[in-house]
């Protein structure tokens, strides 16, 4: 199993599975993620994400009446220092662009639009269609955890 390499400072971007991975434990990617949030805490990197990671955490516990775990999910983001961007008119508008010459779906537009706008030092994600994002640099759990 390799190991997530980060930078010593500045701002990640995660995309939503980094939140599903670490507030539902998965098997696979929860320890390597485990030193984000250690550096995260700490106070030596800040996290970043869109409003929109909030929407897609939620709707399967929504669905399944998990109250418990949308708590759990609105504490890592709302209640603690992971800096949620809004979802401006100028982020659309970025993320049309991206989606019209990256062929992104919507929601991965508007990660990848957000991720530039605030320049962020990483983005981590477990989906390679980032890879494709001209400026966005990438980190791909999957390969973290080949490597």
């Amino acid at each position: 199993m390799g190991q997530l390499i980060l930078p010593t400072s500045g701002s990640i971007y995660i995309d939503t599975s980094v939140a599903i991975y670490t507030i539902e434990g998965n098997p696979d990617y929860y320890s390597i993620l485990q030193q984000l949030w250690s550096k995260f805490y700490t106070g030596d990197i800040q996290i970043i994400s869109s409003k929109l990671i909030l929407m897609e955490v939620l709707v399967v516990p929504l669905r399944n009446g998990n109250n418990s775990l949308v708590a759990d999910y609105e504490e890592l983001l709302l209640s603690s220092q992971v800096q949620l961007i809004p979802i401006s008119q100028l982020l659309l508008r970025q993320a049309a662009n991206l989606r019209a010459t990256n062929n992104l779906k919507t929601p991965d537009a508007i990660h990848a639009a957000t991720a530039l706008s605030v320049n962020s030092n990483q983005f981590i994600t477990n989906d390679k269609g980032f890879r494709n994002v001209p400026g966005l640099r990438v980190v791909i759990l999957s390969e973290v955890l080949a490597s």
